[in-house]
């Protein structure tokens, strides 16, 4: 049926033979999938017209000298010219053979010479595939060997560079802002409950299995031989003599709450006031004397009690159980996983902050690094050997893959638009093979017929 028969029955309903008109026609089957192609930018295009231009002067030539060529033999028969024309007949004539057979070489690399079906012919578009191949074969041996890369780096002086690069203020400055955006984008992506589950493990595992007792003994009883714990006592002894003035009605009431009840009120309230005023004398005396026996019991106390956390046995296991029901309360636990919002935060805004002092801390640490690593042999050749192996295993560890990204887009590319496009880029160049030719052909064809006149041929 006919486009115009399908249209109708379409249209009509009647036309195509079917009750209430044909059914819809079926959908396209699927385009297979295209190779990949090249873009023809303004650039190829030019080198393309460059192309022709070169293509239409080489013809050009090949046409000249068949017209020599003929102008030669025909004066050489009409004309009865001399030997002259015999030599130029000869240069001609091999000048057209010499442009022939270049013609048919740079034709051959693109398509079939005339469209005919000769073996070896359009090479690029029949041989893409294997080209491909060769090429990363090529590249894996000769540019991608261990060997190469690592006296090829060694050769750059990659330390002394970086060095004498980092030393410079502004490329200093631009490495920190660099490390500042890395980190911040690390710390965006970074999901804050994951972050959060593993610091709040890592922190209880590590309490959990540090024994603290020791090193709060340590510390304790270095603090209080320094003297370090007498500002506290000072506070204490302040803080309690403050709340005993404020708060003197609510001991005088406790004193006479605890008296038994045979005992009459005034004498409850005469002891409550007596015991508020000695707890008082005491608490002012022990404020305002430094060298209070008071004072001394403490010092004694806090010294002992730093003994028993290094030695005492019992002592440090009752730290320890204190310290895992510590841990072990959900408020704590809340505020070990809510620290890392607060690192978090506290990092983002130094990282944004160029004037903060993780950026300026490390950019000067760039910069040192910068200076030394220009000067010092030693860590130059360090800092090139880590490189040289890093560069080293990735060659030698992914060379397929590299390779393959060879083949595998040389493979992707359509044959015609292979040869086009490679066709632009070598093209003027090759044309000059054809003119070369020519002018070659011809002086090797004059230089054998003289010869051969010379030896009577």
């Amino acid at each position: 049926m006919d486009n115009r028969s399908t249209a109708g029955g379409t249209a009509g309903g009647t036309a195509s033979g079917t009750p209430g008109g044909a059914a819809p026609p079926a959908p396209p089957p699927p385009s297979p999938p295209t190779r990949g192609a090249f873009v023809f930018n303004a650039a190829d295009e030019e080198r393309r017209r460059g192309v022709r231009r070169m293509k239409a002067i080489a013809t050009g030539l090949l046409l000249l000298v068949a017209l020599v060529y003929v102008l030669a033999k025909y004066a050489q028969h009409a004309w009865g010219a001399g030997g002259w024309a015999g030599y130029v007949a000869a240069a001609a004539e091999a000048g057209m053979v010499g442009a022939l057979a270049d013609w048919f070489a740079v034709t051959a690399l693109f398509k079939r010479p005339l469209g005919l079906p000769i073996p070896h012919t359009a090479i690029i578009p029949t041989k893409k595939d294997q080209l491909g191949v060769t090429l990363g074969e090529f590249v894996g041996e000769n540019f991608l060997s261990s060997d190469v890369v690592r006296a090829r780096l060694h050769s750059l002086g990659i330390g002394g560079r970086l060095g004498a690069w980092l030393a410079e203020p502004a490329h200093a400055d631009r490495v920190t802002a660099e490390l500042a955006t890395a980190l911040r984008g690390a710390l965006t992506v970074l999901r804050d409950s994951d972050v959060q589950a593993v610091v709040g493990e890592a922190i209880t595992r590590r309490a959990e299995t540090a024994e603290i007792a020791p090193g709060i003994g340590k510390t304790l009883q270095k603090v209080v031989a320094d003297g370090g714990h007498r500002r506290g006592v000072d506070l204490i002894c302040a803080k309690a003599h403050d709340w005993l003035v404020t708060h003197g009605d609510s001991i005088t009431d406790a004193v006479q709450g605890g008296a038994p009840g045979w005992t009459p009120r005034f004498v409850d309230r005469k002891v409550g006031e007596r015991v508020y005023k000695e707890l008082l004398r005491f608490v002012t005396e022990m404020r305002d004397m430094p060298e209070h026996p008071a004072r001394a019991a403490v010092d004694r106390f806090l010294r002992d009690f730093a003994a028993d956390l290094q030695s005492d046995t019992a002592t440090r296991a009752k730290v320890e159980r204190l310290k895992s029901e510590i841990l072990a309360r959900d408020e704590v636990q809340d505020v070990i996983a809510s620290a890392w919002a607060a690192i978090r935060s506290m990092i983002i805004s130094a990282a944004e902050d160029e004037q903060s002092e993780l950026r300026l801390r490390v950019r000067a640490s760039l910069m040192s690094l910068g200076a030394r690593l220009a000067t010092d042999g030693r860590l130059q050749a360090k800092v090139e050997g880590w490189i040289e192996g890093a560069v080293v295993y990735v060659v030698t560890t992914y060379r397929r893959e590299i390779t393959s990204l060879i083949t595998d887009t040389v493979a992707a590319w359509d044959a015609e638009h292979t040869s086009r496009k490679i066709e632009a880029h070598i093209g003027r160049d090759l044309q000059f093979i054809r003119i070369n030719g020519t002018v070659v052909g011809a002086l090797a064809g004059l230089l054998i017929y003289t010869v051969s006149r010379a030896f009577g041929a």
